[in-house]
């Protein structure tokens, strides 16, 4: 069932089941606090696809994920592809999003570290970028604690109408097992 495993979390492909789930999630003004937006079930369904084919396309996405102990399903941790173009991309994105139940539990920081493993030692990725909002402080220090450095702060080309969320950080993490 699940594609690869940290010490609490497991990681998988998305299926239909979760997107009530997801959309419940997605719905959280909390969760979304660092997002324009709240995401209906529409929306949800819509990037849930996404993920699908991109997994079968790619070998990896923002993988649906769950605890192992009560296999309940948590949010998403993963990699993916950004959407949008910047002068860094093309690149592979390290992202999550939590229900808030399981915020402040190391989940994010565990299933991240988990993540980048796969990207270098089974995708043989030669980095990964993550990317967030400014004042979004707890996702900083998130890409802070897994190893990964800033690299620049930019407009980012989606959010230049919301002057809260318009300033983005960029932080990147290089791949040095490949060629050892």
């Amino acid at each position: 069932m699940y594609l690869f495993t940290s010490e609490r979390l497991g990681f998988r492909n998305w299926t239909e089941a979760d997107v009530p789930k997801m959309a419940a999630i997605n719905t959280d003004p909390d969760v979304m606090n660092y997002f324009p937006s709240l995401q209906d079930l529409s929306q949800t369904t819509a990037f849930i696809e996404r993920m699908q084919k991109q997994y079968e396309d790619k070998n990896f996405t923002y993988f649906a994920t769950e605890l192992l102990s009560t296999r309940e399903f948590i949010g998403f941790i993963g990699i993916s592809i950004p959407t949008f173009e910047a002068e860094f991309t093309p690149c592979v994105d390290m992202g999550w999003r939590l229900d808030k139940k399981y915020w402040n539990k190391g989940y994010a920081s565990e299933g991240a570290a988990r993540c980048i493993g796969y990207a270098f030692e089974v995708l043989e990725l030669q980095e990964v970028v993550a990317i967030c909002p400014e004042v979004n402080k707890p996702s900083e220090g998130v890409m802070k604690k897994i190893g990964m450095s800033k690299i620049l702060t930019f407009s980012h080309p989606l959010l230049q109408n919301d002057e809260r969320l318009n300033y983005c950080v960029l932080y990147k993490i290089t791949n040095n097992i490949s060629g050892t």
